[in-house]
């Protein structure tokens, strides 16, 4: 494949200076009628003070921000195969919903009887995401994966405090998430962790060897970030629960499995969802997000207040909840998230939620196939939602995954996760998802065959790459020794 036709590439790079740079004194936005009422003389104290904003015209106004705006990219302008992420496509009905006036404009501090509507959409989302993972107690509060394992964590404080025992531990696999043992850290708990096994999933002897009646519980991502399910999950909470610990599930990767596992049938008593990711809604760029917690019904007496009931035909928040941890959010949580989940879920129905699923890992496995001649692969074994290869043959022409993610920058694409997980030496972790069809899913492994080519013939390339993009390689040692803290 010639330099000339790489998908995505681009001879136009615009710059754009600071408005306050593009401002000229004189110019116009908009005209306005003349004024009947007449001036008011500016305070003298006041006058001179504030920001001295620019002369812009309406041109000036849009083509800065339209420019700025090609300076992104998102799952809207190309395949952004980020692994672990589920940057998947946010079909635009779900948009339309959540803009919705007497949605959206809602305030919320109205009385329960005056946003019924809020209500309800609120309730139902609790009952659906109870039906897709088995577990019947479902706070929407969290505001963001992270903070839906924070939650968790002060369930799990409050259970074993009820419980009248103490517990100082957590276990975590080295195939979780990295948030995982600060959100345990957070509750008090030290993390212990815990090696994965020579296949890449938990180890049922390693579990048994560390789980004591001091150990609070397991925090376990399944599927793991090796893209693995860990097929040993009943028999891990079995010997959990045999020492009165409780597990938790980390939902992040359920585009995986959403319709096809059943969370509480695995053993799994508290479970964090990742709404921007499985539920597609916006990810990305610092929220919002929305991480609602799943628990049993042992376990629901703890969640946050308020939670959306339903009294006959009426919907309430109920606060009344002696046991709950509390409040973890203001007012509905991050409610515009609410609303595009709740319209993916209605409009996606059960049949094509558990469809979804498969194509996601249908098309990773398809990846993995492909280019396993061209990467060597972690684990030569059946994939889930995401695979993951290593640098092994890039390091023989001195090629680093940096070197390789920046050239993908070159071709049109956003480079997948890098170095992560941190089990595998160098590590390409690549997550199509299943909103890519297989004729762009192609066209990306010819691109990483071609640059896994260059790296052979060319090396030079890659490691001045990106060479077509509005910044070049930043100084991340600078960086890191002289961060540049101002907003």
């Amino acid at each position: 494949m010639s330099m000339t036709n790489i998908p995505g590439a681009s001879g136009i790079i615009q710059n754009e200076p600071l408005l306050w740079e593009k401002g000229k004194k004189g110019r116009r936005g908009m005209s306005i009628p003349a004024s009947d009422v007449p001036a008011a003389e500016f305070p003298q104290d006041l006058q001179g003070e504030g920001p001295a904003f620019p002369d812009l015209s309406e041109v000036d106004v849009v083509r800065h921000y339209t420019r700025l705006s090609q300076w992104n990219f998102g799952v809207d302008t190309g395949m952004y195969p980020l692994g672990s992420c589920t940057m998947k496509y946010n079909p635009k009905i779900n948009e339309k919903v959540a803009s919705t006036p007497e949605l959206a404009a809602a305030h919320p501090m109205l009385a329960d009887e005056q946003v019924q509507g809020t209500l309800r959409i609120m309730y139902e989302l609790q009952e659906y995401l109870a039906a897709i993972t088995g577990l019947p107690g479902v706070t929407v509060q969290p505001a963001a994966g992270a903070h839906g394992e924070l939650t968790g964590m002060l369930i799990f404080a409050a259970c074993h405090k009820s419980r009248g025992s103490r517990r100082t531990k957590i276990l975590i696999p080295d195939t979780a998430h990295g948030t995982n043992p600060a959100s345990a850290a957070l509750c008090g708990y030290k993390p212990v962790p815990i090696k994965s096994g020579p296949n890449g999933i938990m180890d049922v002897q390693s579990i048994m060897a560390v789980m004591d009646e001091e150990t609070a519980g397991i925090m376990i991502t399944n599927p793991n970030t090796l893209g693995l399910f860990e097929t040993n999950i009943r028999e891990i909470a079995e010997i959990v629960h045999g020492k009165g610990g409780l597990v938790y599930g980390d939902g992040a990767n359920m585009n995986a499995v959403m319709g096809i596992v059943n969370a509480r049938k695995c053993g799994v008593d508290v479970m964090h969802l990742n709404l921007h990711k499985t539920f597609s809604t916006p990810h990305g760029g610092g929220g919002p997000g929305a991480g609602p917690v799943c628990v049993t019904e042992e376990l629901a007496r703890f969640l946050p207040t308020p939670l959306a009931v339903k009294d006959g035909d009426t919907y309430r928040l109920e606060y009344n909840r002696p046991e709950s941890i509390g409040r973890v959010h203001a007012f509905h949580g991050n409610y515009s998230v609410l609303l595009r989940a709740y319209s993916y879920i209605r409009t996606m129905g059960a049949g094509n939620l558990k469809k979804a699923s498969m194509l996601a890992v249908l098309n990773a496995a398809y990846i993995k196939e492909k280019l396993k001649g061209t990467l060597p692969l972690a684990y030569d074994r059946p994939c889930m939602h995401e695979c993951v290869f290593s640098d092994a043959l890039l390091q023989e022409d001195k090629i680093t995954t940096l070197d390789f993610a920046k050239r993908l920058i070159d071709c049109g694409y956003h480079p997948p996760t890098i170095y992560f997980p941190l089990v595998v030496h160098g590590a390409i972790m690549i997550e199509p998802t299943e909103t890519e069809c297989k004729d762009d899913i192609d066209q990306f492994i010819e691109v990483v065959k071609m640059v896994v080519r260059e790296a052979k013939e060319n090396p030079e390339l890659l490691r001045q790459a990106p060479m077509r993009a509005k910044m070049r390689r930043l100084d991340e040692t600078l960086a890191a020794r002289h961060p540049c803290l101002r907003g």
